[in-house]
């Protein structure tokens, strides 16, 4: 096996294979290392994403409001259930199929396109403009050189000080995505997606389940209006989300966890849990690279800096994804890895901040792309705002779900789409509409003037674009 690579990727996650795929079909020698192992020790790439996050948690999404569906809405459509049960540990094994899939997906598209796959940590050793020697830990230690390296090693979750993660009573996501029996009581910090969708599922399943937030607003990232709406429809739901917080002491017990904190009136509250899911947010991966041998420059945070093209410092080394600035998302990651992989072949790799959509698969939906009602007041940008109701659309009465809304907001002069946000069902589907018509900057006009099939969820989509010019017709 040659050891010498025009192109060395280290980590497999979104960013990392996606790069290693894209430059392979750019003509270069290419590898990529990944250390993810599977419960037999074999390699599982994939990255955070695959393994204990995106994939992980919609497959268990998708089981939760299965069960919720048979335990509430069924009887709507007609349909009677009796006896109905739960198998946790089916459910777990279905994720656990869902995630093994996408690994050996993943090692069959090394194979296809000839990417050289190694199972083990890498770190530099040493190297300048000519290359670089990079170590793979694995099984065995060895040493391949690369003419240039992309480093996409991702991020790991933040403890609290002083709760370090025992995935036992203390959880990251990790833990979160392996409860063995549905707590009785479950608390969550942090109402971020990770917090709300992991809170969703275990709520889902009869988890009695309290959420503590530190910021005063709900999403503060998400539209307003939409987070509002959202918030509403999870507190309907049982998800009890208490704002404003600060967090004291947490103790683990031998069977549960204290936590001192102050509610957002300055009273001193005390809660007890079977469980605790920490997701305040996660720190860049850099552990064990040897960034500071080779001289790879960090920024003040610990992310690897890179320039708008995520070139770092060093010649011929690159970043992507969750390891640089930018929204930690796997989808972003994705494309600076193929935006990367062009730019070494001499092409200019695009990526658009603007129009990276982001998700929470909760159910409804969130989902939004551009900029919010709250940052067009803030920029001064003069701006009209249409929304439509999924209570008034066809399609999602039949479906059984018409909660929330699609929202547009357009330049009230050229009625170029500046943001679309949505709550409601399969909000992730839908806003690809609207990121495809930001991309072509396109006017909320273009899309009111665009077919949409009936009876669908789309259609909302299209009203709401009407309504920015006030004149939707189904509302």
């Amino acid at each position: 096996m040659s050891k010498n690579f025009d192109v060395v990727v280290i980590g497999g996650g979104p960013g990392g294979y996606i790069a290693a795929i894209r430059a392979a079909q750019l003509g270069f020698n290419t590898a990529c290392i990944d250390e993810w192992k599977n419960e037999k020790g074999g390699p599982a790439p994939g990255g955070t994403c695959t393994n204990v996050g995106c994939i992980p948690s919609k497959a268990l999404l998708q089981s939760s409001e299965h069960y919720e569906h048979a335990s509430h809405s069924f009887a709507d459509h007609g349909i009677e259930v009796k006896g109905l049960g739960l198998n946790l540990e089916k459910m777990l094994g279905r994720k656990n199929t869902v995630v093994k899939q996408n690994n050996d997906g993943i090692l069959y598209l090394f194979k296809k396109n000839k990417v050289t796959f190694f199972h083990g940590r890498g770190s530099f050793v040493k190297g300048d403009a000519n290359g670089y020697e990079i170590k793979v830990a694995g099984a065995t230690e060895e040493s391949i050189t690369a003419k240039q390296v992309i480093v996409a090693t991702g991020s790991n979750a933040r403890a609290l000080p002083g709760a370090a993660f025992d995935e036992e009573l203390i959880l990251s996501n990790t833990g979160a995505l392996a409860i063995t029996e549905v707590p009785k009581k479950l608390g969550v910090i942090g109402a971020g997606v990770i917090g709300l969708e992991m809170g969703s599922v275990w709520r889902r399943l009869g988890a009695e389940v309290t959420v503590l937030e530190a910021l005063p607003t709900f999403l503060g990232a998400v539209d307003e209006q939409i987070a509002k709406e959202a918030q509403k429809l999870l507190a309907k739901q049982g998800l009890v989300v208490n704002l404003g917080v600060k967090i004291g002491d947490i103790k683990a017990g031998k069977k549960d966890v204290t936590v001192d904190y102050t509610d957002d009136k300055g009273n001193a509250q005390k809660a007890v849990f079977d469980k605790l899911i920490v997701s305040i947010g996660r720190t860049p991966n850099t552990t064990g690279l040897n960034a500071e041998g080779v001289g790879l420059k960090l920024d003040e945070r610990g992310f690897i800096a890179v320039d708008g093209e995520c070139k770092t410092n060093l010649p011929n080394v690159w970043a992507v994804g969750d390891v640089v600035r930018g929204p930690m998302l796997a989808h972003k990651a994705e494309e600076e890895g193929v935006a990367v992989a062009e730019r070494i072949a001499g092409q200019h790799g695009h990526v658009n901040f603007n129009t990276i959509p982001w998700v929470i698969y909760t159910s409804p939906e969130i989902a939004w792309v551009g900029k919010t009602e709250q940052q067009l007041k803030a920029d001064g940008v003069a701006y009209k705002a249409g929304t439509f109701p999924f209570l008034a659309n066809g399609r999602a009465r039949a479906l059984g779900d018409t909660s929330g809304m699609v929202k547009f907001l357009a330049d009230a002069t050229t009625d170029e789409i500046l943001g679309v946000h949505i709550v409601g069902p399969m909000a992730s589907e839908l806003i690809s509409e609207a990121v495809v018509a930001m991309e072509f900057r396109a006017s909320a006009e273009d899309i009111a003037r665009i077919c949409h099939a009936h009876p669908s969820l789309s259609e909302a989509t299209k009203e709401a674009a009407l309504a920015v010019d006030k004149r939707a017709l189904n509302f």
